[in-house]
């Protein structure tokens, strides 16, 4: 018997409450915006831009810290990047992009700014209320979580004794603090790949320790952003599309044990993609030495799994994170990946809603679009107690589509509920155009009204 129950009635309370003024809680505020729906939103930090605003407190971000997707794929639908961006932006020009975004839309004017939230809870009637840092409660008919999924490291204790310096990533700011010192660095996510780079140009010496073999894709293929390679075409199923790009990147590349790192044990797609062309320089220059996983530690020296052992200082564990929402953990279950519907909707609490905890081989903006407009059509349609709104319910209750692409995904917590990025777009699209509703932003109505698209102008550099 399904869980889900009928939404709050409408009279209840008249508006969503987004929380997160990131990237996910943007698109939604514009996705409510468009349809003239209520909302409140609020912000723990004092400005836009969540993870990518280098000053927040608690943000992972680093100062050498890019795009791993073109900018030509990464905009929000209606407000693309301008094309004077690199084909791979920094991070000034990201949390600039999105700034302009909010401004764009009007959205910036209408967000809470240092309202953190302490808790989430469900009313006997099916009302959410909204409890902030200060004490004020607020009610809300629904709840649309953007807090983010990088803000709660994923901690392992490091075998052995280690008498070094121990710190995870999200602590890490600029190489600066690498210099002169004997660095390792743990997991080989984009991040952690970042910062082994960062090492290997200013530490003392540097390496990286990784559990398994993975696959490096560069950044540019024959000039072009690899990503956009991958959406021109042509199209094949996810399987043979990783054989056959596979099989290229080993002509490309060639034998990575060449340069001190494992075979991948999967297929190329399987894992969450390396996109990174710095690495292999350093690690076939002798700037970084590539080493398996940590078995034993004792002082300063660190033993790896193929017998080998050398002396660092610093340690820092690029080992991901966990997908917490402290202030409403009770709704969403797991942390390593919350069940919700399109990773959007939850099953269980009608009026609960969640954007930004994708797990994906993609660049996420479009992927949040797509969830924001659906999330915002169907509360509107709801509201309306209209047909499509009615089957989409009974979707959230009961369907679960398989969007892997016939994928294999490698067995780790973050791979739980992964999905593949080009299948879960169509899906998304598929439902959108079946029930009637719009499944991109529209342009700012300025420019809309001109039909043509966002210039340079709606997008100048923050100071």
């Amino acid at each position: 018997m399904s869980t889900h129950t009928e939404p709050p009635t409408p009279s209840a309370v008249p508006d969503t409450c987004i929380i997160g003024a990131g990237p996910a809680g943007l698109a939604v505020a514009r996705a409510l915006a468009e349809r003239g729906l209520p909302y409140t939103h609020l912000e723990r930090h004092s400005a836009v831009g969540g993870i990518w605003d280098i000053d927040n407190p608690g943000t992972p971000m680093y100062e050498s810290a890019h795009f791993i997707s073109s900018r030509t794929l990464s905009g929000f639908g209606g407000f693309p990047m301008p094309e004077w961006y690199a084909d791979y932006p920094p991070r000034e020009d990201i949390l600039s992009y999105l700034r302009s975004f909010a401004d764009a839309y009007g959205l910036t004017a209408r967000i809470e700014f240092e309202q953190e939230v302490v808790a989430v809870e469900r009313g006997a009637d099916g009302t959410w209320s909204v409890t902030r840092a200060s004490g004020v409660r607020t009610e809300h008919r629904d709840v649309v979580v953007c807090s983010g999924a990088q803000w709660n490291p994923n901690q392992p204790t490091l075998p052995g004794t280690f008498t070094g310096e121990v710190r995870h990533s999200i602590s890490y700011r600029s190489a600066a603090e690498l210099s002169g010192k004997r660095v390792l660095i743990v997991g080989a996510g984009n991040s952690g790949v970042d910062i082994a780079c960062d090492a290997a140009a200013n530490a003392h010496s540097a390496a990286i320790s990784m559990r398994r073999g993975y696959w490096i894709i560069p950044k540019h293929l024959f000039g072009k952003p690899v990503d956009v390679i991958g959406e021109s075409g042509p199209h094949l199923p996810a399987r043979l599309e990783s054989k056959l790009f596979g099989g290229l990147l080993r002509l490309f590349e060639g034998d990575l044990r060449a340069a001190g790192l494992q075979k991948p044990d999967h297929r190329l797609l399987e894992s969450h993609p390396i996109v990174n062309s710095q690495l292999l320089h350093h690690l076939r220059h002798g700037d970084l030495i590539a080493k398996p996983d940590i078995v034993d530690s004792e002082g300063s020296t660190v033993r790896f799994a193929d017998g080998s052992q050398a002396d660092y200082d610093l340690v820092i564990l690029a080992t991901g994170y966990e997908q917490r929402v402290p202030f409403a953990q009770d709704f969403f279950g797991d942390s390593h990946h919350p069940d919700l519907y399109l990773s959007a909707f939850s099953r269980r609490h009608p009026g609960l809603y969640a954007v930004g905890f994708i797990e994906t081989n993609s660049g996420a903006y479009q992927m949040f679009d797509l969830q924001a407009q659906l999330i915002a059509s169907y509360i509107d349609e709801r509201d309306q107690d209209t047909a499509s709104a009615r089957r989409f319910s009974l979707r959230i209750a009961h369907d679960r589509p398989d969007l892997t692409g016939g994928l294999r995904f490698v067995a780790s917590p973050r791979h739980q509920g992964y999905v593949h990025a080009p299948d879960f777009k169509r899906y998304l699209r598929k439902i959108a155009k079946q029930l009637g509703w719009r499944s991109e932003g529209r342009p700012p109505r300025a420019v809309e009204q001109r039909g043509d698209r966002p210039t340079p102008a709606h997008l100048e550099m923050v100071s």
